[in-house]
């Protein structure tokens, strides 16, 4: 009689199991051991920011520099950026007859300012002199010349605005018969109408310049200064900054 078979093999070892059929992973399963699809992934960290300015390396401005009309600190403003770039710089327009009421006041750190000025309670530094030139119209003889004399002004109207800064008085010349104009805008508009000559600095030429008018350098004329001024008394680091670049002082120098 045959032996019942235990578990179905010989001597009654029990058989293997048949080998399990792997099937194919679909492209892009991560691979073992690798998180899976279904799990959180990790968001990056956000790159850190600029680091922030130790204590007392904020700016202190903005540095308020005041100037009158005709007054050219371009070049010191670039200067200034170069070397500031974290404090401001606000260019506040004045008139010359508020120049010193604005120092005095507070209402500027500095200024470039037109001499003369009362100096009591400011520090003065002159920078540069302006030439005078006479301003006609466009088809004024006057234009024949390349440089004009106080002679060659000899029956010209000469307008005076009330806002002149030369103070100039030229022998020869005819007093208008109307008021004078408020500023030199409107007295150069007056000339450019065919109407006498103005006396102003070259750079309140151009700072006026039109197509109708033309301007000559008077020779032996009045020179206009440009100076900087401030009060001692508020001198800060952003004054004697700026002191030291008009100076010509480089970044390194000391005082």
């Amino acid at each position: 009689m045959a032996k019942g078979r235990a578990g179905g093999g010989r001597g009654g070892r029990p058989r293997r199991d048949a080998p399990t059929r792997r099937t194919a992973k679909p492209k892009g399963s991560p691979p073992a051991g690798k998180a899976t699809a279904g799990r959180q992934q990790r968001t990056p960290k956000p790159s850190p920011g600029p680091a922030p300015a130790p204590p007392g390396s904020e700016p202190a401005g903005p540095f308020r520099l005041g100037a009158i009309p005709g007054a050219t600190p371009g070049k010191w403003i670039d200067t200034w950026h170069e070397r500031m770039p974290r404090t401001a710089l606000e260019l506040v327009a004045l008139a010359v007859a508020d120049q010193r009421r604005a120092l005095v006041e507070g209402e500027v750190d500095a200024a470039l300012v037109r001499l003369p000025i009362d100096k009591d309670g400011l520090n003065v530094i002159p920078l540069y002199d302006e030439v005078p030139v006479v301003v006609c119209a466009r088809d004024s003889h006057l234009t024949v010349a390349e440089e004009l004399d106080a002679a060659d002004l000899d029956g010209e109207v000469l307008i005076v605005p009330l806002d002149d800064v030369l103070g100039v008085e030229i022998a020869g010349t005819v007093r208008p018969a109307f008021a004078a104009p408020a500023d030199t805008a409107e007295a150069i508009a007056t000339v450019a109408a065919g109407v006498g000559i103005v006396v102003v600095p070259m750079s309140l030429a151009r700072l006026h310049q039109r197509k109708d008018t033309e301007y000559r350098p008077l020779h032996g004329g009045p020179a206009s200064t440009v100076a900087l001024a401030w009060v001692p008394d508020r001198t800060t680091a952003e004054v004697d900054s700026f002191v030291g670049i008009v100076r010509g002082r480089t970044a390194n120098s000391s005082r």
